[in-house]
């Protein structure tokens, strides 16, 4: 076996945002390594939010101070949407786009360069701020790189994560998030297969998709195949994983085969996170979403009807433009038509270049507000699943040597130490503090 790498020479990594960036991480962490990459601070930063960007750029600043001999490499979405902001900060020695973050030619440039921290003066940097910055146009991107990864820094082959798709070809009048991934474009079917066989030969016992728009996989690909048929091919590999999990979609674009596989092959995790956004007709569409309310109610009956053990996570956005109360109070009665548990809520945040900036605005304090409204009904309606799983048997995937995640991903804490990537068989006997307590 290789010895370890020297854990002093590997560049540290700082990553804002969602499971796509933290795969991306892994790759560019590979990458930089490779490259001879030590004396460098990576930032993968987000933008889904304008709070994102607030706090990506605190946290540069703050690795600045406490950082004065190292150089910081800012990249991800807020980087690719607003790169000249970056380049004008004074703790900021280069500005990756989304596409050359994964770019093995430019770590190696940069592990070549020998620009001091918090200078320009090198060969690569420039002597001008505008020379800090190397982002291409991200709407020019036509395919989603190839790259492969055997695991994951600090997890214990339990869990890892896929790319199978990248972009996004909607234009929801809140998200920004497309200026900064492009459109959408996937990830070839047997690189997926092929990925994930490698990593499930290194140990790994569970598998996530992702990616940002992952229900639209498929339809820049030969033969338009849809992620259903992604899934399905996936699991009918002699290498097929032990487990399977789909990060995120939206119900509105299941196709049947997906439809199939989540609803009659146990594999699939039974949970599910749902794109929702809002719970009021008028809202969905002046955000310009592709489902109304029926539709996300009747698709989470149709799913429980089939696999009643199904766990429906959602994002949903309070204070959008226009919301009255009334309109909110549909987004609350959704959590309990849809029967939610886990909620991913976000206070409505205008961003620059959208549509949605330019609607009559709800106060921010009234957004602030509702918000918490939602997050109280939420942790409600977690406290109750984890209370009726009291007393069931079900599998747990060890995180940890005392931290495990159910099927319907609920934390379970263990008193006694379980080997970390395990799956174990195991029976709650009681919950506190968000989580199952197991023996």
């Amino acid at each position: 076996m290789d010895a370890p790498p020297d854990l002093k020479a590997i560049p540290e990594l700082v990553t804002f945002g969602c499971r796509l960036n933290s795969v991306e991480s892994e790759t560019i962490r590979a990458q930089a390594e490779a490259a001879g990459v030590t004396d460098a601070i990576i930032v993968n930063t987000c933008a889904v939010t304008a709070e994102a960007v607030r706090q990506g750029k605190q946290a540069i600043r703050k690795l600045r101070r406490e950082n004065p001999g190292k150089r910081i490499v800012v990249t991800g979405c807020a980087a690719q949407i607003d790169p000249q902001g970056f380049a004008e900060m004074e703790a900021v020695d280069l500005v990756l786009g989304n596409k050359e973050k994964t770019d093995p030619a430019q770590w190696r440039r940069i592990a070549g360069d020998n620009t001091p921290p918090g200078g320009l003066g090198g060969p690569d940097f420039g002597v001008v701020a505008s020379e800090k910055v190397r982002v291409d146009d991200i709407m020019s991107v036509r395919e989603t790189a190839n790259h492969l990864i055997d695991g994951f820094r600090d997890r214990a082959r339990a869990r890892a994560f896929v790319q199978v798709q990248n972009g996004c070809d909607h234009r929801c009048t809140f998200c920004i998030i497309p200026y900064g991934r492009g459109d959408s474009r996937s990830a070839p079917m047997g690189h997926v297969v092929a990925q994930i066989e490698r990593l499930t030969g290194a140990g790994y016992r569970e598998i996530v998709l992702t990616g940002v728009d992952l229900t639209s996989y498929g339809a820049d690909l030969p033969g338009k195949p849809r992620l259903g048929d992604l899934v399905q091919k996936i699991l009918g590999r002699p290498g097929a994983p032990e487990r399977l999990r789909l990060s995120s979609i939206d119900s509105i674009e299941a196709d049947p085969a997906l439809m199939e596989a989540i609803t009659g092959d146990r594999r699939v995790m039974p949970h599910l996170h749902l794109s929702l956004q809002a719970g009021a007709d008028l809202i969905l569409k002046r955000m310009k979403r592709r489902h109304l309310r029926a539709d996300a109610v009747r698709f989470c009956e149709e799913v429980r009807a089939k696999r009643p053990d199904m766990v429906f996570g959602a994002d949903l956005i309070a204070g959008f433009p226009t919301e009255t109360e009334e309109m909110f109070q549909d987004s609350l009665r959704l959590v309990e038509e849809c029967g939610l548990t886990f909620l991913h809520v976000f206070p409505f945040s205008p961003r620059a270049g959208t549509p949605a900036a330019r609607m009559p605005q709800v106060a921010r304090a009234v957004g602030k507000e509702r918000a918490a409204r939602l997050r109280a009904l939420g942790e409600a309606r977690e406290a109750a699943y984890l209370a009726s799983q009291i007393g069931v048997a079900q599998s747990a995937l060890m995180e940890t040597e005392s931290l495990g995640r159910s099927e319907g991903y609920a934390l379970i804490r263990f008193t006694e130490p379980r080997r970390a990537g395990e799956v174990v068989r195991v029976t709650p006997h009681a919950m506190a503090d968000g989580a199952l307590l197991a023996a």
